[in-house]
C-alpha cells in the first residue's frame, strides 16, 4: 500500500503501519539493544584488526574532508590478490569506517584485502551524495588498487544496513557510461541486513536527521524499480531481525530474481540486525565463507 493513504478514517502511512510508534518499532532498531555494549564490541574487533593486520588508515579517495578509507592488507600468499570494499552501516547518519575494521579479519585469512570506505553524514548531505561516495570508492579501488599488490579486475563490494542499500546502488551503477570503467568492474556483492525501501522513514524518529525528499526516496530505494544488477549478490539477514528488516530483504530478493538477477538468500538463524556483519571477523565465518563462494563462481578467477 502507498504511504500516506487515508482509508475510512485511518491514516495508513506506510504499508499497513498507522503510526510512528509502530514504525519506529521495526525501523529504530538501536533501541532494541545495548547499543553502547554492541558499539564497544565493534571498536574492540576493529582495534584489533588493526593491531593484527598490516593496515593504512585514511587514505583519500575523494575531495572533501570525509572521504577516505581504510585499507587492509591480508599479504602473503599470491599477487595480485581480490578486494573486498565495505560500505558502513549507521543508516546514513552515524559511524565511520573506524568501527567497521571488524570486519576485515576473515577475508584477510583467506588472501582478500579488505577496504573500509568512510563517507560524509546526514543531514550535511543527503543520501544521493553519499551513494556518489561510494561509487568515487569503487574507482578509486580500481585505479589503485594495483599499487598495493591488489588486483582491480576482482573487486566486491560489501555493506551492512545503510551500506546494504548503497550495496545495491552500487551493483545498478553504469559503470561505462558515468565513470568510464570496465561495466563488471565489480564482480559481485553482498548486502548485510540492507534497507531497499526508503519510503517508511520519513515516519520515524529517523526523519529529522535524514531529511528525505520524495525524489532521493524514489532515486535511492533499489525496491522502486526494476532491479538491473551488474555482478551476482547475496542478500543475508538476521532472522532475530524485526519483521521489515527480513521483509525488506525478502522483498528485495523476489523482486532480483523476477527481473532475472543473480541473487542469492542467507538467511542466518538467530542472528539480530547488529550481529549479522560479524559473520565477516572470522575466517570460517558465514559471510567469509559467502564470499568465498562467490568468488569460486567468477569465471574470471583462476
Amino acid at each position: 500500500m502507498p504511504a500516506g493513504v487515508c482509508l475510512e478514517g485511518s491514516f495508513v502511512l506506510y504499508r499497513d503501519f498507522d503510526s510512528q510508534e509502530a514504525l519506529d518499532a521495526e525501523y529504530v532498531v538501536e533501541e532494541k539493544v545495548d547499543i553502547d555494549a554492541v558499539l564497544a564490541q565493534y571498536v574492540a574487533l576493529s582495534k584489533a584488526a588493526r593491531s593484527t593486520l598490516d593496515t593504512r588508515l585514511d587514505l583519500r579517495f575523494g575531495p572533501t574532508r570525509d572521504e577516505h578509507l581504510d585499507l587492509y592488507l591480508a599479504g602473503g600468499g599470491s599477487v595480485p590478490r581480490p578486494v573486498l570494499v565495505f560500505v558502513h552501516g549507521g543508516y546514513w547518519r552515524t559511524l565511520s569506517s573506524k568501527e567497521f575494521g571488524l570486519v576485515a579479519p576473515g577475508p584477510a585469512a583467506h588472501g582478500i584485502d579488505v577496504v573500509v570506505t568512510n563517507y560524509s553524514l546526514a543531514p550535511k548531505v543527503a543520501i544521493d551524495e553519499i551513494t556518489r561516495q561510494s561509487r568515487a570508492t569503487v574507482r578509486w579501488v580500481y585505479e589503485h588498487a594495483a599499487s598495493w599488490g591488489g588486483d582491480p579486475n576482482r573487486i566486491y563490494v560489501s555493506g551492512h544496513s545503510a551500506g546494504g542499500q548503497q550495496v545495491a546502488m552500487l551493483l545498478e551503477t553504469d559503470w561505462v557510461g558515468e565513470y568510464d570503467l570496465p561495466a563488471d568492474v565489480i564482480k559481485g556483492g553482498i548486502a548485510v541486513s540492507g534497507v531497499f525501501d526508503l519510503r517508511p522513514l520519513p515516519y520515524t524518529a529517523l526523519a529529522p536527521a535524514l531529511q528525505l525528499s520524495r525524489g532521493t526516496i524514489e532515486r535511492q530505494s533499489p525496491l522502486l524499480r526494476e532491479p538491473r544488477l551488474g555482478a551476482p549478490l547475496v542478500v543475508t539477514w538476521g532472522e532475530a531481525e524485526t519483521a521489515e528488516f527480513r521483509r525488506q530483504s525478502e522483498d528485495y530478493i523476489a523482486a532480483c530474481r523476477a527481473a532475472g538477477c543473480d541473487v542469492h538468500a542467507l538467511p542466518q538463524p538467530g542472528v539480530d540486525h547488529f550481529q549479522a556483519i560479524l559473520g565477516f571477523n572470522t575466517a570460517d565465518g558465514d559471510l567469509t565463507h559467502a564470499l568465498l563462494e562467490q568468488m569460486k563462481r567468477d569465471p574470471g578467477s583462476p
